[in-house]
């Protein structure tokens, strides 16, 4: 079932180190406060804390009481208080605790930890609320959190809306910061591609960071570094995820590698918290598979596990005791993940089931084909008239007036259409526009006053999206004329149902076949450029060539991971994948709700 890897394959980089160097560092922040300490903790930094220091870890250095950052009125009777938080004004002007504990005559020691890193404007912040002097501030320079043997997160979700929505750009130095950390421990590199703006002011930043800092001649354990923005596709986010992880992503949201399951699941009254990575046998052998695969390997699995309990019939005492100091503990923990596995697939196929998942999907693949145009906008119609929660959309499917949608969801999500709008997820009608070519090109299209409309509007998309030239140039959808076999892929589409190559990914494993962007100019310009590539006058060891990290500024997908994950295996690469946050097509609209904070 899971692919093995070919045999050349590298070794990937031990990543444990980048857990110590983190416990440590915030081991040493905390001990700044001696004594007996409250901690209190932005919800967001919980599970990625309890990834590097558990409750145990911290109560060792002295902290007492933990408490979660809710906004309202701290009640905690500690004499010193340390705030573990992001550098965000919300969460900063809630510190007024100290100014409420001054007129009540308490005098504690106040201590705020900012991480990644702290900014200028929220000790303006602190000054402005009168309480600079009365607290130190640190910064715990947590950039890398190892979810599993070849994903990095930098847990970072607002980094998407800050710098692509907002044009602030105060995360680029933490994403330079990130990188540097990374190079400092596995580098140095010697080559560096990049794609899109904010790539390179993060390649800038990192490079300024190299020169301030002290050079170290060491073995390099990581060759390649390609950073690509989240802008340069948004495509693949907004395409419904089908292999196995990407769907319990999107149905049961993975948080820091972390997944609950719920009594639909586990078959009893209790929700239960799972870690998914490599060290769960079932879901290593799964989560790069399309979904249509995962029920007949579960099943066979099911068998084998029936087979080697069975073994226990007929063994004499000696081999008994054998099979129970050295199987026994080892199946019990199989057959338990194996049955949550079963009762998560079979919880996602009924959900999507009820979802009309079967006809979003059709949908889908017509319009990244560019067939079947007038049925696709009748399906998004539909939904809009339905008020679905949210509707997937991307650059090649928004071709509705703009106020229709506001009329079916309301005016509330007014700021959310102009923020879709602003990214180009949103094409607006304008008026005029007539289908010409495209008519020709997109099929049969009949001529009422309704239909006039839609086409219309999909002709004012077709001129302002780029996304046709590029799949025709890239080869991004594979000839529909041939039977695609899931079961054995012949490439990265399969993530798709064999419909559509991501984009992302297509364009690392060019630049790869190239040794740069040569040849790729056109491709270039129709993505607005801002591409680089550097090569170091270095000559690393052969493995360490073939390891490359590909860092998503704006996060990535399941999916995305699984298509690197697949061409790695076919090319003898192994790619470590380094993100700001996961994303999906929810998260992705998510981050464009107008009451986003």
């Amino acid at each position: 079932m899971a692919h093995s890897a070919r045999r050349d394959s590298p070794e990937l980089p031990d990543f444990s180190v980048l857990k110590r160097l983190a416990r440590d560092q915030l081991i040493y922040l905390l001990e700044q406060l001696p004594g007996k300490k409250d901690l209190f903790i932005e919800a967001d930094l919980m599970s990625p804390l309890d990834r590097i220091a558990n409750v145990s870890t911290l109560k060792q250095h002295e902290v007492d009481k933990l408490y979660k950052v809710e906004y309202k009125p701290v009640v905690s009777t500690s004499d010193q208080l340390c705030f573990l938080i992001r550098p965000r004004i919300q969460t900063v002007k809630w510190v007024y605790v100290v100014n409420a504990d001054k007129a009540a005559g308490k005098f504690k020691r106040y201590k705020i930890i900012f991480t990644p890193q702290k900014f200028y404007a929220c000790e303006t912040v602190l000054e402005e609320q009168g309480i600079f002097g009365d607290v130190s501030t640190d910064e715990w320079a947590f950039y890398l959190l190892p979810l599993d043997e070849d994903i990095i997160n930098l847990e970072l979700p607002e980094f998407f809306r800050d710098n692509f929505l907002e044009g602030d750009q105060r995360w680029v130095r933490t994403g330079g910061s990130a990188l540097h950390l990374f190079h400092s421990i596995y580098g140095p590199f010697s080559k560096v591609y990049g794609i899109g703006r904010c790539s390179k002011m993060v390649y800038e930043s990192w490079r300024e960071q190299v020169k301030e800092g002290e050079q170290k001649a060491r073995q390099a354990e990581v060759g390649t570094v390609f950073l690509i923005d989240r802008d340069v596709d948004f495509v693949t986010p907004l395409c419904s995820q089908v292999v196995y992880e990407g769907l319990v992503d999107d149905i049961f949201r993975i948080k820091c590698g972390c997944v609950e399951f719920g009594p639909d699941v586990t078959s009893s009254d209790k929700s239960i918290k799972v870690m998914l990575n490599s060290q769960d046998k079932v879901f290593n052998e799964i989560r790069n598979e399309h979904f249509s695969n995962v029920f007949g390997f579960l099943s066979q699995k099911a068998r084998n596990l029936q087979t080697a309990y069975d073994k226990r019939r007929g063994m004499d005492i000696k081999q008994m005791k054998t099979f129970v100091s050295e199987e026994l503990k080892g199946l019990k923990q199989e057959h338990r993940l194996l049955s949550l596995h079963i009762g998560a697939s079979e919880s996602m196929m009924k959900k999507k089931t009820k979802q009309d998942f079967q006809e979003l999907l059709k949908t889908e693949h017509s319009l990244l084909e560019g067939f079947e145009i007038r049925e696709c906008i009748s399906f998004i119609e539909e939904h809009i008239n339905r008020q679905v929660s949210y509707l997937k959309r991307n650059q090649f499917s928004n071709n509705l007036n703009s106020a229709w949608p506001c009329q079916s969801y309301g005016v509330d999500h007014l700021l959310t259409f102009a923020n879709l709008k602003q990214l180009g997820l949103l094409v607006e009608q304008q008026p005029g526009e007539t289908l010409t070519v495209m008519e020709s090109k997109m099929g049969k299209l009949v001529n009422d006053k309704t239909a006039g409309k839609l086409t219309d509007a999909f002709s004012s998309l077709a001129k302002k999206s780029n996304f046709r030239a590029l799949s025709r140039r890239l080869s991004l959808v594979p000839k529909s004329d041939e039977e695609y076999d899931l079961r054995v892929p012949r490439d990265m589409a399969y993530i798709f149902s064999g419909a559509y190559i991501p984009l992302s990914c297509k364009l690392i494993e060019q630049v790869l076949e190239r040794d740069g962007w040569t040849g790729l100019e056109e491709v270039t310009r129709l993505l607005n450029g801002h591409e680089f590539a550097v090569t170091a006058d270095l000559r690393p060891q052969s493995d360490a060539q073939r390891i490359i990290l590909v860092m998503f500024l704006g996060g990535c997908t399941f999916s995305e991971i699984s298509a690197l994950r697949f061409l790695g295996r076919e090319r003898g690469y192994k790619f470590i994948v380094l993100t700001t946050a996961i994303t999906n097509s929810a998260r992705l609209i998510e981050a464009m709700l107008d009451n986003h904070v």
